[in-house]
């Protein structure tokens, strides 16, 4: 046929490729009515894909009529005598170069040989660009050259037409048909395939290949037969194409080996051999899709472009998947990767509920590809993203009932809840997605190829409105407390995929709130350096786009602020605090609440960097300020009076503390309610100061209740549960059950290993205080034993300085000296002191605490004199650090009597206990358990120095 000559009309078309000197039509050809079997025009209809070659005519459909001019046609007329067996109809696909041994091959071949007489249907499934055809191929190959078959069909099955015609040929050359009726033809090959008595048994094997609709093979699929086996690759998942004996087999993508070996192979066929590394990252880059592996190949050959320079070139997200396509595409492949998947996308637009499927893909485009909660497709904004770009698939028509039964209609502004599922699982069926609807946690996830070729398809203004709908859609389903660790880790994973994918439109207007709450997850977390990391790019790309001076900038310091102190560096935070509280000052003024709120935080960390009083008395000044600027009942003067009784208390008032904390406690109740975080917060203060104000009966007791209520109102994995279950079991070991203590901790860090992973800084503090515990309970080999392994943790997760390997040093050190080394111990705090020193400064409170342990261990290695002499240089930087009536100065003072005892002057020693007793009563009366301490001690050096009065009253 001349192409030039042929006037051809087609209607509802499908895809047809020809090379040169071919024609196609994409239908389904037939006698024309009237004509006598000479064609007079073309009308097609019912159409899907077909290809064809050199010379040769492509058609899918059904053609009814047929007009050519200049043409001289000859009829096909039936062979006199059927094709001898075995025959062959149809065209296996050549094998692809550097072909994969892959799992789905023994799983073919292993149902052949253990399928004994039953019907060997098989679905091979998959994404587009898996190697389904690939598979099929190599499986009919096998059966043709090894099983004996008498008769092998491949039907590219494309649309109902090509299956027909395959059927039709067969037909002709098998069973004599009338090649002027295919639709009889193709009954009489089916009827032919059943076995009959009378007839040599048949074995066959029918491939058709590419299904793109279970309905096109309604009538058509082989019958069943002991002697028969059929194989069908599709992209769909419709329960339509399993049951009847069909088994289904998914085909997935290649494994890393299979990866890196294909890659490896192909190259090496031209000469090129590339480090294992760098294919092993192209392999990951392309997500393992067999089809994008080949393609990547020819282009490194084509191109004799490096691996890195290609990764480097998908890397970038200017450049388009289609601009990494080979300009050939190998293994006669039809399509490129970046056009891989867009008649599948077709195809699932047109599935119920009709258009919403590629609104749905293109949000997930921009999400995580390996986990997205299917709530946040489901969202409000996911459902209004969904109405609002609803694909257009045909002529406009009246607004008719939603296509699942008894549900109420929604406004057209909104899709429903049901569509949005029901175009999930459109994408499902089509296998652009892998949606789990059933699952625990229901979830999708995409290939990353299909979600880039997605991206490419968005213009730019679209792209951005996209992105800030898909970080809305993310944050409205972020709960403000994190009950579910793994739904937070999986908003956590998805917002760093859409900031990789589309960063710069998060900024526009302003930085979007689901930035904030991405960094805020992690630190909750107990992923501190890597909160501190995302801050401090936050506050870098607002400052970009946004300006030094703009609110959303001087915000993302503030929490960069907040995380550096949280990482360890209480000082670094305190200092950020001062530069950004001047910045504050300036842009907002002083009554701003982001002012006040810089205020606060500043005020906390100088507390947490050693001054305590400092910060007592920055709360104080703040309280005063808040008072004025924002009145009594703001929500942000009970949180400034909370940090107030705290710092008190870190400055050794704890009774004043605990006082401040109750009178705080009824002003919450009044104003908030009985289940409010910051009610429960107050109860863990009270009961905290309660305790070391010398009451830990009464902390226990408060712990154990606040503890029913946490369970009830935040659940039993919510960190401020286990942070009280933590002080609930210090509480009792400090009231005297040092083993149940221990045996507490020890249940908490099961759970506790459980819901945040071993490297979290709440488990290794719950390690730490398990340690300490069994060392009060009579184990301080033990206790040492498990903080040097804590110690190696902990320098492996934070590094040497950070605050809580210094305390772990300092609780080691010890525990070995109870364990019989004093020598070792006093040699440990030595080496501590330095480092206190070093990183916090001779005033910190840390510091003075190394000081004293030094001097203690001291006297206990043998030299009480110089033990006593350095806590008396001690007790003169505390006087003047802490003041007199500080917790900390009453214990130096009390160890300096022991010691100077120890070294002889035992009437010097009553005389100082005398006098710290009487201090002691003054301050923290009679019935605190340091009295009864104080007083044994007393009597004991009254008794050693033989004064008349051993006991004390």
């Amino acid at each position: 046929m001349d192409a030039a000559d042929a006037e051809i009309e087609v209607t509802d078309t499908g895809n047809a490729t020809a090379a040169s000197g071919a024609t196609t039509v994409t239908g389904y050809r037939g006698p024309a009515p009237g004509t006598g079997g000479a064609p007079s025009a073309v009308r097609v209809s019912g159409t899907g894909d077909a290809i064809a070659s050199e010379g040769g005519l492509a058609n899918a459909g059904y053609i009814h009529q047929v007009s050519v001019e200049k043409l001289t046609m000859v009829q096909q007329r039936a062979p006199q005598e059927p094709a001898a067996w075995p025959h062959q109809v149809g065209v296996i696909p050549p094998r692809a170069h550097s072909f994969q041994h892959r799992i789905e091959v023994d799983r073919l071949r292993a149902a052949v040989e253990g399928g004994g007489t039953a019907v060997l249907s098989q679905v091979l499934t998959g994404m587009g660009g898996v190697g389904k055809t690939q598979l099929a191929a190599d499986y009919a190959r096998a059966a043709w050259e090894e099983a004996g078959l008498d008769v092998l069909v491949w039907v590219t099955a494309s649309a109902r037409s090509p299956v027909v015609t395959g059927y039709a040929q067969a037909s002709v050359e098998l069973c004599r048909a009338d090649p002027d009726d295919p639709e009889q033809a193709a009954k009489k090959f089916l009827g032919w395939l059943q076995p009959k008595a009378s007839a040599k048994p048949c074995r066959w094997l029918i491939v058709l290949d590419d299904v793109a609709d279970p309905d096109d093979l309604r009538g058509l699929w082989p019958p069943t037969s002991p002697y028969g086996r059929t194989l069908v690759t599709t992209r769909r998942r419709d329960a339509a194409l399993i049951g009847e004996g069909r088994r289904r087999i998914e085909v997935g993508l290649f494994t890393e080996g299979e990866a890196v070996a294909y890659l490896t192979t192909s190259l090496a066929a031209h000469g090129r051999v590339e480090p294992v590394d760098q294919l092993t990252v192209l392999a990951s880059d392309l997500g393992y899709l067999p089809l994008a592996l080949a393609q990547a190949a020819a282009y490194l050959i084509d191109s004799g472009l490096g691996v890195a320079a290609y990764c480097d070139l998908l890397a970038d997200r200017a450049t388009r998947l289609a601009d990494t396509a080979p300009d050939r595409l190998p293994d006669e492949q039809a399509v490129a990767v970046a056009a891989a998947w867009s008649l599948s996308l077709d195809r699932a637009d047109r599935l119920r509920p009709v258009g919403l499927a590629r609104p749905m893909l293109q949000l997930a485009a921009l999400l995580d590809a390996n986990d997205i909660p299917q709530q946040v497709l489901t969202s409000e904004p996911a459902l209004t993203h969904l109405a609002q770009h609803r694909t257009r698939t045909g002529p406009a028509r009246a607004r008719t009932r939603k296509w699942w039964p008894g549900k109420r209609q929604r406004s057209p502004a909104q899709a429903a809840r049901e569509e949005a599922i029901g175009a999930l699982r459109a994408l499902h069926r089509l296998s652009l997605i892998d949606h789990t609807p059933t699952a625990a946690h229901p979830a999708v996830r995409v290939h990353q190829l299909i979600q880039r070729a997605t991206r490419d398809a968005l213009a730019p203004r679209e792209f951005d409105q996209l992105a800030r709908t898909a970080a809305d859609a993310l944050a409205a389903v972020w709960p403000e407390i994190e009950r579910d660790t793994s739904l937070a880790q999986a908003l956590r994973a998805n917002t760093d995929a859409l900031t990789g994918h589309a960063e710069d439109a998060l900024y526009r207007p302003d930085a979007h709130d689901v930035l904030y709450r991405n960094g805020n997850s992690l630190g909750a977390s107990g992923q501190v350096t890597a909160a501190r990391h995302h801050f401090h790019h936050l506050a870098t790309t607002a400052r970009h786009h946004l300006g030094s001076d703009h609110p959303d900038t001087l915000i993302a310091r503030h929490k960069l602020a907040v995380w550096q102190g949280y990482a360890g560096d209480a000082a670094g935070a305190a200092a950020a605090f001062a530069e950004l509280l001047d910045d504050q000052l300036r842009v907002h003024g002083p009554d701003h609440p982001d002012t006040l709120d810089a205020r606060s935080d500043l005020a906390y960390w100088r507390g947490k960097a050693g001054d305590a009083a400092g910060a007592a008395a920055a709360f104080a000044e703040l309280l005063d300020d808040r008072l004025r600027a924002q009145g009594p009942d703001h929500p942000d003067i009970l949180s400034t009076r909370h940090g107030l009784a705290s710092w008190r208390g870190e400055a050794g008032d704890a009774a004043g503390a605990a006082a401040a904390f109750a009178e705080l406690l009824d002003d919450r109740l009044r104003a908030q309610g009985p289940d409010h975080p910051d009610i429960l917060s107050t109860r863990n203060g009270l009961a905290l100061w309660q305790g070391y104000a010398g009451d830990a009966a009464g902390a226990a007791a408060a712990f154990a209740d606040l503890l029913d209520d946490q369970l009830r109102a935040l659940g039993p994995n919510h960190p401020d549960t286990l942070l009280t279950r933590h002080n609930l079991a210090h509480s009792r070991g400090e009231a005297g059950d040092a083993a149940g203590a221990a045996a507490a901790l020890a249940d908490l860090l099961d759970d506790q290993l459980r819901v945040h992973g071993p490297d979290h800084p709440s488990t290794l503090s719950t390690r730490h205080g398990l340690a300490s515990w069994r060392g009060e309970a009579g184990d301080a080999a033990g206790a040492a034993a498990a903080l040097a392994d804590l110690l190696d943790d902990q320098l492996r997760v934070h590094g040497p300085d950070h605050p809580d390997i210094l305390s772990t040093r300092h609780n080691l050190a010890y525990w070995r000296g109870e364990a019989g080394d004093a020598a070792g111990a006093a040699a440990a705090f030595a080496e501590l002191l330095d480092d206190r020193l070093r990183v916090h400064g001779p005033d910190h409170p840390a510091t003075v605490r190394a000081r004293h342990n030094l001097a203690v261990w001291q006297g206990y290695a043998g030299d009480a004199a110089g033990a006593a002499a350095a806590l008396a240089d001690l007790l003169d930087d505390q006087l003047r650090v802490h003041g007199p009536d500080h917790p900390d100065t009453f214990v130096a003072r009390n160890n300096l009597a022991h010691w100077r005892g120890e070294a002889g002057d035992a009437a010097g020693a009553a005389a100082a206990f005398a006098e710290l007793l009487d201090d002691r009563l003054r301050t923290q009366g009679p019935d605190h358990p340091h009295i009864l301490t104080t007083r044994n001690s007393l009597a004991d050096w009254r008794s050693r120095a033989g004064q008349d009065s051993p006991a004390v009253e």
